[in-house]
């Protein structure tokens, strides 16, 4: 149980990467941005994900988990020193320091998904990792909430910024020291090492292809959901624009406090049984949301975010649960498969754009079917 917390710490480090989605607005404002350069810091904090994944997942096979773990932290409290030094001075500088931790984040998920299973007791691997996952909605919490109450206190762009990055250099240093003092033993490969080859090579194997599929679709789902639910009330129910940014907080705090609650059911039962209940009611919640009133709606968003919660670490756990001998691959491309997260969403608004908002949630649906398809799959190692 000890050797859990500082992994634990490592994971709302972790969260601090999905801090872009607040220094978006930043961005535009401070720089001046069109939209397009505006989406660009977007798809920046998504592409260390696709870039970095399945190497790291191989440097990790060559040099263990917790040392890539450590990696990933150093690389995290580089850009947050880059970030306050001089990234909001230059926009270059910023870009610099947004790849910094997106790449810092994207190790921290390859390495702290399957080290979690190194720390975990026997059976215990699923509920931690969604309680990690549950702690690492934390960190994701912490630039907003930093944000909102530095605007309430009067402070200016700058002196939020000062304020923010403090906290997060603070959280990564006690991180690094907590895990570099642990010792942890790591569970070996059988197999021979890692490599791009090996790593693309399961993807052969139907069930490992249809998981991280999984992966790639769940992630574009809950952006979907986060990103289309404010711009659904606005346009549909004439919510103010500033007013409907409200959706997407109630969705990640049901969100958060779905994994919690999800550490507990996991004591329970077993983690393919809460992946067939927790998708059936994500569908509820999109047949509730197709009816189309303003009720629903909000009834919808918080049905879909509690069967959302634990979809990705049961996913993740599953997998490497039955493939243990190939944790390093499969972390490396279930955290490729992130990249859902820039193109799922595509999709949706190519639909939204040719129907209406609401046709365009039929695209988080049919994600949520297809996890709901592939919870019924049994794997029997060889």
């Amino acid at each position: 149980m000890k050797k859990t917390i500082p992994i634990f710490l490592a994971f709302v480090c972790m969260g601090f990467g999905d801090s872009v989605a607040s220094f978006v607005n930043i961005a535009k404002g401070h720089f001046s941005l069109t939209n397009f350069e505006a989406n660009f810091v977007a798809f920046t904090g998504f592409l260390m994900f696709g870039l970095l994944s399945i190497p790291m997942g191989i440097v990790q096979d060559r040099i263990g988990r917790k040392k890539t773990l450590l990696i990933g932290l150093i690389v995290s409290l580089l850009s947050i020193i880059l970030f306050a030094t001089g990234a909001l001075g230059n926009y270059t500088v910023f870009l610099a320091a947004l790849l910094l931790l997106g790449g810092g984040a994207t190790i921290l998920q390859v390495s702290g998904n399957p080290i979690m299973r190194d720390v975990s007791d026997e059976g215990k691997y699923s509920g931690n990792l969604s309680m990690a996952q549950f702690i690492k909605a934390i960190g994701s919490f912490t630039a907003p909430l930093v944000f909102f109450a530095a605007h309430l206190l009067g402070y200016t762009e700058a002196q939020s910024w000062n304020v923010l990055f403090p906290v997060f250099m603070i959280a990564i240093v006690v991180s690094l020291i907590s895990v570099a003092s642990i010792k942890i033993d790591e569970k070996k490969s059988e197999n021979k090492s890692a490599s791009i080859y090996s790593t693309f090579s399961i993807l052969g194997n139907p069930y490992v292809f249809m998981m991280v599929l999984g992966i790639f679709l769940y992630v574009g789902a809950e952006v979907c959901m986060s990103s289309g639910m404010p711009v659904y009330f606005s346009d549909t129910f004439k919510v103010e624009r500033t007013a409907a940014t409200q959706y997407v907080m109630y969705f990640f705090i049901v969100i958060m406090l779905s994994r919690f609650l999800g550490s507990i059911i996991l004591k329970f039962i077993s983690p393919r049984t809460f992946l067939i209940s927790t998708t059936v009611l994500s569908m509820l919640g999109f047949a509730i949301l197709a009816t189309g009133s303003q009720t629903a709606a909000l009834i919808a968003l918080v049905i879909i975010a509690f069967g959302f919660g634990n979809i990705f670490p049961l996913i993740f756990s599953m997998a490497i649960d039955k493939m243990p001998e190939y944790s390093n691959e499969l972390s490396g491309l279930m955290v490729t498969a992130i990249l859902g997260g820039a193109v799922i969403p595509l999709v949706m608004g190519a639909v939204a754009d040719s129907t209406s908002i609401l046709c365009g949630f039929s695209v988080p649906a049919i994600c949520t079917l297809y996890i709901l398809s592939i919870s019924f799959l049994r794997h029997k190692r060889q």
